[in-house]
């Protein structure tokens, strides 16, 4: 099955909000078996939106079309889908029926504006949306599926696994398509093409290896579509030995997804001290579901007085050998872990530039620092000479090292 995908919104093309839309439902389709062709994102025009449908319903079985649901006049999908399939809009009971259940607390609220969500075309299958008051619609038209669903991401998220993904299954029984993740960190994109070369070279025309790099680490997938998925497996397995001598784990676990699993499965805690990270780390960690059950708190201590005062680093210290250095590193580590009494603490303390590097410390450089039960350790880094890069490959670094304390105890 070929999928597109539709958004819909000028705030999209103003670049207000991100889609997110896309990249999920693009995501749900590949686990579905399904291969996305084709993106396209419109503005709130009538003539978009059906020019959009009219080219994508050519190349694709099933089109998803996100946004311009609501109930205010700029939200045109309904007319516009009613349009395409000519049908009409016309009241859907059962719409209203899950309206009136979702306003049952407060029925004043269900205004003469929301009831118009409950206008629905003629032809589609409504489709229940829990999170929300706009539904989403299900047509059909010979071999050809049309979905629409609401713009807001959290709603969208709701809908697709819960009402579209079990009914493309039901239509469409010859899916085949799977993919193998594996994340390799240490070693850049180019190099990693350069060192895959001869096993790129073995693969078959129905499976591809793509690089998606990132800041820290590299993603390799391995996808497979038709006949070609019953070799996937040991076209993973002849991956992983490829990979050997590389830093590398199976699966497109993110190292703050691994960091906290290893925490969360020991049983231990930790906290952070961030300096040129400027609290990149506590963002990562804690934009993982339940990370308060291993993450206490953390202190960016930009300044020294704040290196001083509340992580207790050396004034001395700081002098003799500078802000960026192993002995403040250490000592930010041993001082967030005390503050705070986690089990673990890591630290980072850099020049991230683009200003303030010298011939001895040019910007890139890092010291990291962790601390635990058994003592603490620091090491420098040569990063980037980007500050973005830089910030970002520094927080991957120290989580990676405080993953693997958690998993093998010892500093």
């Amino acid at each position: 099955m070929k999928a597109a995908i539709i958004t819909i919104g000028d705030e999209i093309l103003l670049g207000q909000i991100l889609d997110t839309n896309s990249q999920f439902i693009a995501r749900e389709m590949t686990r579905l078996g399904a291969e996305t062709v084709e993106m396209r994102s419109v503005g709130d025009s009538r003539a978009e939106i059906l020019k959009a449908l009219s080219a994508t319903f050519q190349t694709a079985d099933t089109v998803i079309l996100t946004g311009g649901l609501g109930p205010t006049k700029d939200d045109i999908t309904k007319s516009a889908l009613a349009e395409f399939f000519h049908t009409t809009l016309e009241f859907h009971p059962q719409a209203y029926e899950w309206l009136t259940e979702m306003f049952a607390a407060d029925p004043s609220r269900l205004n003469a504006c929301n009831k118009t969500q409950a206008l629905l075309p003629k032809t589609c299958v409504p489709l229940r949306n829990r999170k929300g008051t706009a539904c989403g619609m299900w047509f059909e038209q010979g071999k050809k599926v049309v979905v629409s669903l609401p713009g807001v991401p959290f709603e969208t998220a709701y809908l697709l696994p819960a009402q579209v993904v079990p009914r493309l299954k039901e239509k469409f029984t010859d899916l085949k398509l799977d993919y193998r993740v594996f994340t390799v960190y240490d070693m850049p994109e180019a190099s990693l093409a350069m060192y895959l070369e001869d096993f790129e070279s073995t693969l078959s025309t129905d499976i591809k290896l793509a690089y998606l790099p990132s800041e820290g680490f590299v993603r390799l997938r391995l996808t497979a579509k038709g006949s070609a998925v019953e070799q996937l497996d040991e076209c993973a397995r002849r991956l992983t030995q490829a990979l050997k001598g590389v830093s590398f784990r199976p699966g497109e676990e993110t190292p703050e997804d691994f960091c906290g699993r290893q925490l969360r499965e020991s049983g231990k805690t930790f906290a952070c001290a961030e300096s040129c990270t400027g609290g990149h780390i506590a963002h990562l960690i804690t934009a993982v579901a339940g990370a308060s059950r291993y993450f206490l708190g953390g202190v960016v201590a930009y300044s020294n007085e704040v290196k001083i005062n509340v992580l207790g680093v050396s004034a001395d210290d700081l002098r003799t050998y500078g802000a960026v250095s192993e002995p403040v590193a250490l000592q930010m580590a041993q001082g967030v872990r005390k503050l705070t009494g986690a089990d673990y603490a890591v630290a980072t303390t850099g020049i991230a530039g683009p200003d303030g590097g010298t011939a001895d410390k040019p910007v890139g450089t890092v010291w990291i620092a962790v601390a635990g039960p058994g003592g603490a350790a620091a090491q420098k880094f040569l990063f980037s000479y980007t500050r973005e890069r830089t910030i970002a490959k520094a927080s991957v670094t120290a989580l990676r090292w405080l993953a693997r304390l958690a998993e093998k105890p010892a500093v």
